[in-house]
This record gives structure tokens, sequence and C-alpha cells, in this order.
């Protein structure tokens, strides 16, 4: 699927159809490291203080501090990703997010790119949960 192209199938991590009413999805931003990453914020159940053993994705670049984490649902319970700041929630329009292109051979949980005129720039959206099974983690 070309990046041009608007957003026609559900992106996995993000609730499309539910939203697809609507027209837009409420994006949860946060940074790790020097990045800017995003995710959907239905996925996220809490925003807690980090653990030692919390998870760290390599791909993602690592924390400068990783004193926060967001907490997520798995089918074994509770996921936590170490990050070092959240930036907020912003609603976007649909036509605004991007499927990852399968030509991109991006990592399993890189669902797509979020266009927001407010961070200038693209910014990666991940699947929280899809990031433990890349770690080997369930």
């Amino acid at each position: 699927m070309s990046g041009n192209v608007l957003l026609d199938e559900e992106a996995p991590g993000l609730d499309a159809d539910k939203d697809r009413a609507l027209g837009e999805v409420d994006v949860l931003f946060f940074q790790i490291g020097d990045s800017e990453y995003g995710t959907d914020a239905s996925s996220v159940l809490r925003i807690d203080r980090a653990l030692p053993d919390d998870l760290t994705v390599r791909d993602l670049g690592l924390p400068h501090k990783g004193h926060r984490a967001l907490v997520f649902d798995t089918p074994e319970g509770e996921g936590h990703l170490k990050v070092d700041a959240v930036n907020g929630v912003r609603t976007i329009p649909l036509a605004g997010l991007r499927r990852m292109p399968a030509a991109a051979a991006a990592a399993s949980y890189a669902v797509g790119i979020c266009l927001d005129e407010e961070a200038g720039r693209p910014v990666l959206l991940i699947d929280l949960a899809e990031t433990l099974k890349t770690q080997g983690r369930h």
C-alpha cells in the first residue's frame, strides 16, 4: 500500500473500525531516548513509575532515564514499556494515519505512521503488546 493513500484497512494496534465512524483516533505520544513514538491511547491502561525489569526495545532506542512506564494489557497480564516521557494525547484524523508498507520490512510492532502537523514530522506508531513478542516475552 502506498504511503500516500488513506488508511483503508484496520492497522493492527489501532482501533480503526470503532473510530472510523468518528473519523479520528486518540494517539498517545511518548519519548524513548531522542525519538518520539505514538500508540493507540486506548491500549494504555495507565502510566506508572518504571521498574528495573520493565521492557526496553533496543530497536526503539534506550531510554535516557526511563523513569516512566506505559502499562498495557496482554493476554498474559500487564506489560510495561519503559519510556523517558509521555508527551500527551492528541486526537488525530484518520486521514493523518498511514499503514506501514510491507516493503518497509519493519518490525512487527511498527504498525504505521502518524502524519501529525503538531509534531512537524512523521511519528512511528507501535503496537505495545507486539513489542513484548519481539523480545521473547509474553
